[in-house]
């Protein structure tokens, strides 16, 4: 079973995520287990405090080093015993891909920490982190919304998870390109049809058409993709 352990100071911001949809289906048929821990309860101080201000000055406040660190120990033992990938939220990080999702999906174990105020002590990140990432060049108030974009892409990796998984190979980012278009009855609508060739029944000419409207869209929103794309891909544009 894959494992999911979050560390944050707003638990209840997930209850509802965890129970909606085929995300909180598969959650409840056991595909993986998620556990969100409250930050606080790992707080040596009588007000449960878990930031405090920065060295130097500064605007904002700072996660202090002693309850990251203890959660972490608490729930996946120290850097050089675990086996368990410990993955901080943060603006600084490696941008969030389709196929970092799909690496993190074939890892048993991860721990997400959603990072607030004006980030982590550095001793966090040097003793116990071992990637960070974030989900957009921008700056949000804290990694709980980060935290549940990663969970829902890499759980549709999950065996299982998906009603289709076929679903997996088509969608955008896979092979580095955007999805083509899709359509659905009705043939017509306010006058606009559906390709002929989607309802030809010739497969091989249905599959033609939508990797060429795949390339033609990507090409239009998003060359960028093609340039790391794999060589199939590169060839044809």
């Amino acid at each position: 079973m894959h494992r999911i352990d979050i560390l944050t100071i707003f638990p209840e911001l997930f209850a509802h995520f965890l129970q909606i949809g085929i995300l909180g289906a598969a959650h409840k048929e056991g595909r993986f287990k998620i556990n969100v821990h409250n930050l606080r309860d790992f707080s040596d101080d009588k007000h449960r405090r878990v930031d405090d201000v920065p060295y130097g000055g500064g605007p904002g406040m700072v996660m202090k080093p002693e309850p990251l660190l203890s959660a972490i120990d608490s729930i996946a033992g120290e850097k050089g015993d675990r086996t368990c990938q410990v993955v901080l939220l943060t603006p600084q990080g490696q941008r969030f891909s389709q196929d970092i999702a799909k690496e993190l999906s074939e890892t048993d174990h991860f721990v997400l920490i959603c990072g607030r105020y004006e980030g982590v002590d550095q001793r966090v990140i040097d003793l116990a982190v071992d990637q960070e990432l974030s989900i957009g060049d921008y700056v949000m108030s804290g990694g709980e919304v980060p935290a549940m974009v990663v969970v829902e892409a890499v759980s549709r990796f999950v065996p299982g998870v998906l009603g289709n998984p076929a679903s997996l190979e088509n969608e955008s980012f896979s092979g580095h390109i955007l999805e083509g278009p899709q359509y659905t009855r009705p043939a017509e609508y306010r006058g606009e049809a559906v390709p002929e060739v989607l309802s030809s029944g010739d497969h091989a000419a249905i599959k033609k058409w939508r990797a060429d409207k795949a390339m033609e869209i990507t090409k239009k929103k998003r060359p960028d993709l093609l340039l790391s794309g794999s060589p199939e891909w590169k060839e044809r544009k």
